[in-house]
């Protein structure tokens, strides 16, 4: 079950995974078409997948996108909470809709996504949770406030719920991704990406595959022995 799946590093993820064998539920909020291509990348694969609307931070949503889950694929081994929204700006400026509408997808999603695994993940006696928070949750970053809070959230979260679930045979882990070539940063200006690029020592963006690639460890029994880290993905940025 991966979130916010319908495009970027959930994408990218998806199938990465699909190609190691996975069976997967692509989540979208809106973006029906960009899900339902998903689908069907991952079906050319020889998996199956199916595309799932729901909005994360909406309890009933959350709920009834796990029971169609569970009818279709069966239950979720493998959650990556990677929807995620940005509504940036100074916070002397900011409405407070959008540091809540930020708060309640980035953390709040997170919460309802796992808690809503976590029961047949323990009857399973085994399971992989990955959040995706960012490098910003770790440093933070002026113009936003709401969005380093979020993700810095998850790193606590994340931890928090390793050593809830580290003697279940479930493990929880968080991916920090730095800088990466998104639709979020093809926004970005020639001069601020200049800067950026300037802060980052391996001197280049980093890819959805990167990320995908730290997903699919953190999901496989390599990582069996590692929860309730922050893998950052960043180029260096948080040296």
């Amino acid at each position: 079950m991966i979130t916010g799946a319908s495009r970027g590093i959930g994408r990218s993820i998806a199938l990465r995974m699909a190609e190691h064998g996975a069976n997967i539920a692509v989540n979208y909020a809106s973006n029906k078409e960009a899900a339902i291509e998903v689908v069907r990348e991952i079906e050319s694969m020889g998996a199956k997948a199916i595309a799932v609307k729901a909005d994360v931070s909406d309890e009933t949503q959350v709920s009834e996108m796990m029971e169609i889950v569970k009818e279709k694929l069966g239950p979720v081994h493998i959650l990556v909470n990677n929807a995620g929204i940005t509504r940036d700006g100074l916070l002397l400026r900011m409405k407070t809709e959008d540091w809540r509408k930020v708060l309640d997808i980035n953390l709040t999603g997170s919460y309802l996504c796992s808690k809503s695994v976590i029961r047949d993940m323990m009857k399973a006696k085994g399971g992989r949770i990955i959040n995706m928070s960012s490098v910003v949750g770790l440093s933070g970053n002026a113009g936003q406030c709401n969005y380093s809070a979020s993700k810095a959230g998850v790193v606590g979260f994340t931890k928090s719920l390793a050593k809830e679930l580290a003697g279940k045979g479930i493990t929880v882990n968080a991916i920090a991704p730095g800088f990466i070539e998104t639709e979020m940063t093809d926004a970005l200006s020639e001069k601020v990406k200049a800067q950026i690029l300037g802060e980052i020592p391996m001197n280049c963006l980093g890819s959805s595959e990167d990320i995908a690639e730290a997903a699919l460890f953190l999901a496989s029994e390599s990582s069996r022995y590692i929860t309730g880290q922050v893998l950052q993905v960043d180029g260096g940025m948080g040296i």
